[in-house]
C-alpha cells in the first residue's frame, strides 16, 4: 500500500476501493434440498444466498471475538516498523 502521506485524494479513495473490498470464492458443498430452502428463506428476507451467507459469516466469527481481537492486536503492534519496503517476491517467498 502507497505511503498515505503521498497519496492525493483520488489515490486514497482508490486504495480504499481496492484494498478494503476485496472477497475471495468460497465453494463449499451441500444437500442440494438444504441449498434450495437456503435460497427460499433467503428470498424471504429479500436477500441473495451469498449475502446471506456473508451475514452468517460476520455473526459466526463474532462469536469468538475475532475483530475485537484483531483490532486490540493490531493496536499493540503498531509501533512495528518493516524498515523497509518489500516487493511483492520478496513477501511472497517462502
Amino acid at each position: 500500500m502507497a505511503d498515505p502521506r503521498h497519496l492525493t485524494s483520488s489515490d486514497a479513495l482508490h486504495e480504499i476501493r481496492v484494498h478494503y473490498n476485496r472477497m475471495k470464492n468460497v465453494t463449499l458443498s451441500a444437500d442440494d434440498d438444504l441449498i434450495d430452502q437456503a435460497r427460499l428463506v433467503a428470498r424471504s428476507q429479500h436477500k441473495t444466498l451469498n449475502a446471506a451467507f456473508r451475514e452468517w459469516l460476520e455473526q459466526y466469527t463474532a462469536q469468538a471475538g475475532a475483530p475485537k481481537e484483531l483490532n486490540a492486536l493490531m493496536k499493540r503492534l503498531s509501533h512495528v516498523r518493516a524498515g523497509r519496503h518489500f516487493s511483492r517476491e520478496q513477501m511472497n517467498e517462502r
